[in-house]
């Protein structure tokens, strides 16, 4: 099958090992990948702020550059759940409802597509894993705890075949870390001590690892961690499932 990287604005500039830890992955269980060099931003920013038609540039380029792929998948919820959601393409309505209905969050494509049952993989450490809001409210990565229903997790069905990995039981297993894209600049009090929160939560229970399929709450949480000299560190679930650590 023929499937395109959408690598988020953030992962390109900052984390970039998450990008080829999410190319690897993809490669191993029989894809061709291709990134279409041309992406930028998916235009989330914009909608986050209340400007979504501001982003309908970035709509645009996204359907003239990810038109006619099997699969689009991405190592971000947020990002993935905005294109799925909310892109525009009066313009180009066929290529625009093709690409909403191919877009797919990566742990959701290894698990629903690919139907991954098993990962050579090794992690010795202990992890918690941060439900981002949009990867399991939006996305559906995972069971909401308000709900009687029964529980899954698709990133945790994913963590539980790495070799080595210890899922840490965490006091609060689905709240919001404080991040909400321009919420943190907008009202960075009160994402702050939401962060802070999500992190105390991870630390009381053990975790050597916070990880998560997206890289932007785990920027957020990961500031914090740095701020408090913690030991605790923050990986994307991609960089989990791509490792073989000795």
């Amino acid at each position: 099958m023929r499937v395109a990287l959408f690598v988020p604005c953030y992962v390109d500039q900052f984390y970039p090992s998450i990008a080829i830890a999410t190319l690897e992955l993809l490669e191993k269980f029989g894809c061709t990948v291709t990134y279409p060099a041309k992406q930028t931003c998916c235009g989330q920013p914009m909608a986050n702020s209340g400007y979504e038609h501001e982003g309908d540039s970035c709509s645009k380029l996204f359907t003239e550059n990810f038109a006619g792929f099997d699969y689009i998948v991405c190592p971000s919820g947020s990002c993935a759940h905005h294109i799925k959601h909310h892109l525009h393409t009066e313009k180009d309505k066929p290529e625009g409802e093709h690409i909403k209905k191919t877009v797919y969050e990566l742990c959701e494509f290894l698990t629903d597509v690919l139907k991954v049952t098993s990962l050579k993989a090794r992690f010795p450490h202990k992890v918690g894993m941060h439900q981002s809001c949009h990867g399991q409210r939006g996305m559906h990565l995972s069971q909401m705890s308000e709900l009687t229903a029964e529980p899954f997790s698709k990133p945790g069905q994913l963590l539980d075949m790495v070799e080595g990995v210890e899922q840490i039981k965490l006091d609060r297993i689905d709240e919001c870390c404080g991040f909400g894209g321009t919420f943190c600049v907008f009202e960075e009090a009160v994402s702050a001590k939401m962060g802070k929160d999500r992190v105390a939560d991870h630390i009381r229970n053990g975790a050597e690892y916070i990880t998560g399929a997206d890289m932007s709450c785990l920027m957020h949480l990961e500031g914090i961690l740095k701020r408090q000299n913690s030991k605790t560190k923050v990986i994307h679930i991609a960089e989990i499932l791509n490792n073989y650590e000795s």
